[in-house]
């Protein structure tokens, strides 16, 4: 009975280590880093990203932007976007001046936040 249960308990052990370790792994990929500031200093978590890597997100069906130093993954507004294809000008890159240019409509501000993916960090 005795040695049921102690394979029992380190049949435990093990399987909460590898759950453990398959999410520290997951978390921590090199490519991204945790934060918890979002671009309007309210609690929200998000991820630092360097400008190489939101450049590989570029095309209609996988679209990030950078907006005073912030990244939005905009991807499933893309077709909905009034100006059509002009969103993906700087796909992958900054568009805080377009963003911020006359075209736009003050609900854009209120918007953008729902795209939020992290912050900006140099290379």
């Amino acid at each position: 009975m005795d040695v049921l249960v102690l394979t029992t308990l380190f049949l435990a052990l093990l399987l909460s280590l590898l759950i453990l370790t398959s999410r520290l792994r997951k978390s921590n990929d090199g490519k991204r880093v945790q934060s918890t500031v979002s671009s309007e200093g309210s609690k929200k978590r998000g991820y630092t990203y360097r400008k190489c890597e939101v450049s590989l997100h570029n095309k209609r069906s996988d679209c990030w932007i950078i907006i005073k130093e912030k990244v939005y993954d905009v991807s499933s507004y893309v077709e909905e976007h009034p100006g059509g294809d002009a969103i993906l000008a700087h796909a992958g890159d900054d568009s805080t001046q377009g963003f911020f240019g006359p075209k736009h409509a003050t609900r854009v501000f209120d918007m953008i936040d729902d795209f939020y993916i992290g912050d900006l960090v140099s290379e």
